[in-house]
């Protein structure tokens, strides 16, 4: 066996065809079969549990539940027909019992029921036996089986009796028959002619009472098997017979008294009963409620409910055309489900229906809608939890398996044959009758984008990386570009059409299978053929690659199952005469999955073996079209021809799934158009504006509410402490008056406990006298007593001695008369014997006379009584007609008396209420008199007040909308002003800083000047220094070059020198000279730095005002380009406007030659193009004023362009001129 198994996980779709296929199994559960399932579906959890179907069955025909809801019955079709009961208390709704026909084969059962105690089950056959089986199933046990129609007659249902577990309805087409089971027979209880009528459906209302209808929208309503009346679907109840009694009619009769002319109504295909009336289908798409009245067995429609139109469909209205297959209330009867010939699932809460009386009631689905129609294609995508399958219903819908939700949906008017996802799960392929088409996966629709010209495509498919894609076209295989949508190849070398593709996971090669029995592998890089396998005696369906691309599976017509490598068959699996029609693989590469023609799933260990190893599951009732796995091996999907998609989990022996290679979280990008998004967005604001309208409104309201309520509140407390302080009073004084009587109550118990103790005593006295004679007189009367006691017996005993004496006296008598009275009467006895035999005699001779008299009378009396009924019958269709009139015309009146009597007792009412609050008010008002005349002044003014505060609140909250919407008007403005002046602001502060620069370069200069003045002066004093110094020097060189001339007399030049010495150098000189040089070298260094710092800023800008003026000389050279070329077509213009000036001069001078008689005329022309060349003169002189307009500004604008730089500069070279360091004296 497979160490990986699969195990049915959810189920889309609801298998049509099958009786009763809906039914509640508790509250929240429901039951209904899907491929060749059961499936138990929990409404509020949106769980499923399966109960599968039997191996080797032809399909499901019919459903039954108990009426204790523990057991289900289910019919299959197969070689022999059988019931399979289910344990539906038992958590794998475990197998109980199978029923058969016995000894007899059935081909089928057509539809089933359970009696009310779930003991017994009986089965209706299909043709040609007609025969309904009455088991009791538990023993699998046949008590009892009747054929119950001929061929041409079939049944449609059948049901037991609620109360009664002998009796079972059998209706159908002219078909309506009581049986009861008697003596191990089922026997048939009624007879009632429905030849006329095709009876669909039927449900007991009560233990005599069913109702049935039938395929003319008629209701039959039977009592005790006769039929009683008959309604319309759409009408009330047509003409109920008063008299219970009668036969019931015929419907040709019935329909003639009504109309005259018979109407085709609406098929009611399904008809349940409930506590307050019943349901039924009423047509295409309808139901209508019918609830009991007080009139006796009479219904009224209360209520009619609709099967909405599909907005996702090309014809909206095709779905209120489904036809209400079964309907079905839950156990609490708080909700209707109902399944439709087309395989859709709807429900509706009851309470909401009944509530919702004046709009139109619609059903809701129960979960999603499903397919109608055999599944075409499947396909699923690498970034996203979807599956998306189209149909022949002309649908394609989106589904998430993780969440077993239909994301997306949409008909369209084309069949769809093949579908494809795109791997990101963004876009989708799909293959109609006509085009192919590549489609948008929006967030609420799917929207064509691009279509190709492939006619018919059966199989489409993206590549692994989704830059490709491969549609097929008969025998041809197509490869496009998904970015350029270009056709990059095709694929040409199938004799038959291509049933199949497959993608290697490199995407670079393509395998195809085709009905002519060949297998190739494309090379979709060169669109060369790499490898082939032909086997012509088999026609391929399926075809896989497994995940390293080196073994390819194929599956077809011969039930085979082939491995295929270098163009040879590996290995070949017999399938055991099933036809596999497609095959999947598993990534990890350990099974391979293929489904069969008759829906079954097969899970196939691979490496594949020579012997039958796989397990085989129940899945579909039709033949499995596609299967895919998905790229995480979790989950397997099947879909067949049944509309079915089958979701599977993929596990191992133990239970748990498989390990993932990598854990590739899912993405949540969704596609949607900028237009959906705007609209969106704009619904948001205009909800969001809504919601603070509503928010203001109600914060008025309450505001008002607070007002209102506030005063009420102060004058409820004012008149609160008013009664309480009147109270208090109140209180106070019953207080004291309480106080009072006590002190009175105490002397009063004084005074009557003294008076009765008194007259105890007294009474006392007198009654112990009293008992003494009393007790006197009795001894008296009990001597008396025993005397006449005495006197008594001995009486008794007299009268018994006579009364013995008498006795034997009457006995004596009375036995004398009595002998005498036996003789007389044997003599009577026999007299009387002799009278009978003469009475009989007489007797029949008189009765023979009588009889034939009475037959006669009989004959005679039977005509008149068919006349009479005849004419009855007519008086009482008329008399029902005018009965049903008068009665409620009589109900009107009646509720019109009733409610005039009511009004009249309310006027009584309110007139004596009226007159005591009159009483009230004249006693209010001569109380209020006195406090109105001051009141009312104040009362003016704040009543003036409120009014003025009310409407100041009212403009209050009108100013506030207001200036709300202006806000909301000026914000836009407001953030272009903000813009503005944020550029005003950085304009100004470039302002700023240009000023600040300005100024620090005035003051920087001003510094400069000063620093040269104080340098100018110090020069000065420098120099008168040094022309000191230069004198000193001169006179000191003389004494010197006097002292020279005592060289020769060292005496004497020592004395010299001494006295050069003490001339001209002194201490203090020496000192000052020291100190003075290294006071000059630092003020000389101070002085140099700064300079350095001026020199390097003023250096910086000077760079930014010649890029800012180099800037702007740039732009004044492009615009003098663009007064240059102006300037040069105005040029050009002017030699044009000249050379015509000539042209004119010349001509004119040839035309006074040439002509004289036309001088006047040409005169006239010329002057009107002398006028003409004048203006053009003008035009010439102001344009050459423009022009030297514009020199001299060019000039300008230069001059100020150089201007600044050589002032700048000049300044530059005057200050580097001015700041040289002062010369140092030695």
């Amino acid at each position: 066996m497979t160490s990986i198994v699969a195990q049915s996980h959810y189920i889309f779709g609801l298998r049509t065809g099958v009786t009763n296929n809906l039914c509640y199994f508790d509250e929240q559960t429901i039951i209904y079969p899907c491929g060749n399932n059961c499936v138990r579906y929990n409404i509020d959890q949106r769980w499923q549990r399966f109960i599968p179907g039997t191996e080797k069955s032809q399909g499901m025909l019919a459903m039954a539940i108990s009426t204790n809801r523990r057991y289900l019955a289910v019919s299959e079709r197969g070689e022999k027909s059988t019931i399979t009961v289910f344990d539906l208390q038992h958590e794998q709704s475990r197998k109980r019992k199978v029923l058969t026909g016995g000894d007899v084969s059935m081909l089928e059962f057509v539809c089933m029921a359970f009696s009310p105690d779930s003991k017994y089950l009986i089965g209706q056959t299909g043709a040609p036996d007609w025969t309904l089986f009455y088991w009791m199933w538990e023993k699998q046990k046949v008590m009892a089986s009747v054929k119950t129609t001929g061929s041409s007659n079939p049944v449609s249902q059948v049901s037991f009796n609620p109360r009664d577990n002998t009796q079972v309805c059998v209706s159908g087409n002219g078909v309506f028959k009581l049986f009861r089971y008697m003596e191990g027979a089922l026997k048939q209880s009624n007879i009632v002619k429905m030849e006329s009528h095709n009876i669909l459906s039927h449900a007991w209302v009560s233990a005599e009472r069913i109702l049935a209808g039938t395929e003319t929208g008629r209701l039959l309503v039977f009592e005790s098997g006769d039929l009683r009346w008959e309604m319309n679907v759409t009408t009330r109840p047509a003409m109920p017979e008063p008299d219970r009694h009668l036969e019931g009619r015929k419907p040709e009769e019935s329909n003639v008294e009504e109309s005259g002319v018979p109407v085709c109504l609406p098929r009611v295909t399904a008809i349940t009963s409930y506590s307050k009336g019943f349901v039924c289908s009423a047509g295409p798409g309808t139901v209508c409620l019918f609830e009991k009245t007080e009139e006796k067995d009479n219904y009224r429609k209360t209520r009619e409910i609709r099967i909405p139109a599909d907005a996702s469909s090309n014809e909206p209205s095709q779905a209120e055309q489904q036809e209400i297959v079964t309907l079905c209330v839950s156990p609490s009867e708080e909700t209707l489900v109902a399944s439709t010939d087309k395989g859709q699932l709807y429900c509706i809460t009851l309470s909401s229906a009944e509530m919702s009386k004046g709009e139109q009631a619609y059903f809701e689905f129960l979960s999603h809608s499903f397919h109608s129609n055999a599944i075409t294609g499947l396909s699923i995508c690498i970034r996203k939890p979807l599956v998306a399958t189209c149909s022949l219903d002309h649908s394609v819908r989106v589904w998430n398996f993780e969440t077993n939700v239909l994301e997306l949906y949409k008909e369209f008017q084309e069949e769809a044959y093949s579908v494809s996802l795109h791997p990101s799960g963004l876009f989708i392929l799909v293959g109609f009758s006509d085009k192919l088409r590549l489609m948008n996966l929006l967030i609420d629709d799917v929207r064509t984008f691009k279509e190709f010209t492939v006619r018919g495509c059966r199989e489409c498919a993206f590549s692994y990386g989704g830059h490709m894609f491969a549609a097929v076209n008969g025998n041809v295989i197509h490869i496009y570009s998904t970015t350029t949508f270009e056709n990059l190849a095709n694929l040409k070398g199938h004799n038959g059409k291509v049933r199949s593709v497959a993608w290697s996971a490199d995407d670079s090669r393509l395998v195809s299978c085709g009905t002519d029995g060949a297998v190739y592998e494309w090379n979709t890089l060169n669109s060369k053929r790499e490898s082939e396998n032909v086997l012509k005696s088999c026609s391929y369906s399926g075809v896989a690659i497994s995940s390293d691309g080196k073994a390819i599976f194929a599956v077809g017509t011969d039930c085979t199952l082939k491995e295929i490598q270098d163009c040879q068959i590996l290995r070949e699996v017999a399938a055991d005469d099933v036809a596999y029609t497609s095959i999947a693989v598993s990534r990890s590469g350990r099974v391979l999955f293929a489904g069969t023609s008759i829906g079954t799933v097969r899970a196939i260990k691979y490496p594949l073996s020579i012997q039958k190893d796989w397990i085989e599951y129940q899945a579909h009732s039709g033949a499995v079209t596609k299967m895919v796995t998905t790229y995480d091996d979790q989950f397997l999907l099947t879909v067949s021809e049944d509309g079915c998609l089958l979701v599977w989990k993929i596990i191992d022996k133990e239970g748990r799934g498989l390990k993932r290679e990598k854990e590739v979280g899912y993405a949540e990008e969704i596609l949607i158009t900028k237009s959906d998004l705007e609209e969106k967005n704009q619904v948001m604001l205009e909800l969001k504006t809504r919601v603070e309208e509503l928010k203001m409104e109600n914060e008025y309201q309450l505001r008002l509410k607070d007002m209102n309520y506030n005063e009420k509140i102060k004058e409820l407390s004012e008149k609160f402490m008013q009664q309480t302080e009147s109270l208090e009073t109140k209180y106070q004084g019953l207080k004291s008056e309480k106080e009072k009587q006590e002190v009175v109550h105490q002397v009063w118990m004084r005074e009557v406990v003294e008076k009765h103790g008194k007259e105890q005593q007294d009474s006392e006295s007198t009654c112990n006298q009293k008992l003494m004679l009393e007790y006197q007189k009795y001894q008296e009367l009990q001597l008396k007593s025993q005397g006449m006691q005495e006197d008594y017996k001995r009486q008794l005993q007299a009268l018994g001695e006579v009364k013995e004496k008498a006795m034997l006296d009457i006995t004596v008598f009375y036995q004398a008369q009595l002998q005498e009275k036996t003789h007389l009467l044997s003599h009577c006895q026999e007299e009387s014997s002799q009278q009978v035999r003469e009475f009989d005699e007489t007797k029949k001779q008189m009765e023979e006379d009588w009889d034939r008299e009475v037959h006669n009378i009989r004959i005679q009396y039977e005509r008149k009584l068919r006349e009479e009924k005849e004419i009855s019958m007519r008086l009482k269709g008329e008399t029902g007609v005018m009965k049903k009139k008068f009665s409620s015309l009589q109900r009107e009146i009646d509720d019109r008396n009733m409610e005039i009597d009511k009004l009249r007792l309310e006027l009584l009412k309110l007139q004596g209420f009226i007159k005591s609050l009159e009483k009230d008010i004249m006693d209010l008002k001569k109380e209020t008199k006195e406090r109105d005349e001051t009141i009312q002044d104040k009362e003016k003014r704040i009543y003036d007040l409120k009014k003025k505060n009310q409407e100041l609140e009212k403009f209050k909250f009108v100013l506030d909308y207001k200036i709300k919407e202006l806000k909301k008007q000026i914000e836009p403005r407001e953030n272009d002003i903000k813009e503005m002046k944020e550029q005003i602001l950085e304009m100004e502060g470039e302002l700023d800083r240009f000023h600040k620069k300005n100024t620090q370069l005035e003051l920087n200069t001003a510094e400069l000047k000063l620093k040269l003045k104080a340098t100018d002066k110090e020069m000065h004093k420098e120099m008168q220094r040094v022309k000191d110094v230069e004198a000193f020097v001169r006179r000191f060189k003389t004494d010197l070059h006097n002292c020279v001339g005592f060289i020769q007399e060292p005496k004497q030049l020592k004395d010299g020198i001494r006295e050069l010495y003490d001339r001209y150098v002194q201490q203090s000189d020496v000192v000052d000279i020291v100190g003075v040089d290294a006071d000059i070298q630092r003020e000389y260094s101070r002085q140099r730095e700064h300079l350095e710092k001026n020199v390097s800023s003023l250096k910086r800008k000077l760079s930014k005002d010649t890029e800012v003026h180099r800037t702007e000389k740039v732009k004044i050279m492009k615009e003098n380009v663009s007064l240059i070329k102006e300037i040069n077509e105005l040029r050009q213009e002017l030699r044009l406007v000249r050379a015509q000036v000539h042209e004119y001069e010349s001509q004119v001078g040839i035309n006074k030659r040439k002509q004289s008689s036309s001088d006047l005329k040409a005169l006239a022309s010329m002057r009107t193009q002398g006028a003409g060349l004048v203006e053009r003169l003008n035009f010439e002189e102001e344009a050459e004023r423009i022009m030297e307009l514009q020199r001299l500004e060019i000039q300008r604008l230069r001059m100020e362009i150089q201007g600044p730089g050589q002032v700048q500069i000049h300044s530059l070279r005057t200050s580097s001129s001015t700041t040289k360091l002062p010369t140092l004296t030695a």
